[in-house]
């Protein structure tokens, strides 16, 4: 039996040698919103032994409704500070490190002069998350993207598969058309996506915030928190299964 009985059950699915490798591994998550919140929740209860959490911002009341560590009590409060209280919370033998950084071509190469050994990219801004799947590709450093979650509502056509396969996704349709500009095989990148037809709703509200403190005004479109939180499981399912070797055959996750 473990002596640690909170990864208890992780262990009894993956074998000590799965258990272990989880506990040696390093992962780093880009972005702690409401995907990055949520593969930060489970890849922390896996009892991944190092986790570099990575976001430059802070937390607003408009994120309660789908960011899991967005409370009454974090409004105002560094999402890096507060993701790591959470994760000590959870597995006090966890080592954290947190970054408040934002992500883009100049601040880059300090950030992934850090060993790891895969990294979950939670961005939801085009420019920084190109910038960052281009350079971890090149790099070679595993890693796993998500997609634009907003606007889309069934749970049964979240995909985790290569970025080349995915379709109904405007943030998806972009970057696959700059990383290929850029020379990069996006057929070798994993994502989650959605290939739900998203409309948006007449009774939208449509509001317009800052994507970033360099960024561009953007126009906000809504999301439900149960679609944002199967991204991020999803996320952290990859990594988890990637890492520990359990169940892995073709490599991909929930459907293909």
């Amino acid at each position: 039996m473990p002596e640690n009985k909170r990864l208890l059950r992780t262990e009894m699915l993956l074998g000590r040698e799965g258990m272990q490798k989880l506990k040696d591994a390093t992962v780093m998550i880009v972005g702690l919103g409401a995907v990055g919140g949520y593969a930060l929740e489970a890849v922390a209860r896996a009892g991944v032994g190092h986790l570099i959490l990575v976001d430059f911002d802070v937390f607003d009341e408009s994120n309660i409704n789908r960011q899991i560590l967005a409370l009454g009590s974090t409004i105002g409060r560094k999402k890096t500070e507060v993701a790591r209280e959470r994760v000590r919370e959870i597995n006090p033998d966890c080592r954290v490190e947190i970054v408040d950084m934002f992500v883009n071509a100049e601040t880059l190469p300090a950030l992934l002069e850090r060993k790891v050994d895969y990294v979950i990219d939670a961005i939801d801004a085009l420019n920084p998350k190109c910038c960052l799947m281009e350079e971890l590709y090149n790099r070679g450093i595993p890693f796993v993207s998500s997609m634009g979650a907003a606007l889309k509502s069934d749970p049964s056509c979240i995909r985790c598969a290569p970025l080349s396969s995915s379709k109904n996704c405007g943030l998806a349709k972009f970057i696959r058309k700059r990383l290929r500009k850029r020379g990069v095989n996006i057929s070798s990148i994993t994502s989650v996506f959605s290939d739900e037809q998203a409309n948006l709703p007449d009774t939208a509200i449509q509001m317009f915030e800052t994507a970033a403190p360099e960024g561009r005004a953007r126009n906000t479109m809504g999301s439900l928190p149960t679609i944002t939180a199967i991204f991020g499981l999803t996320l952290a399912n990859y990594v988890i299964k990637r890492l520990s070797g359990y169940g892995i055959k073709s490599g991909y996750g929930i459907k293909e």
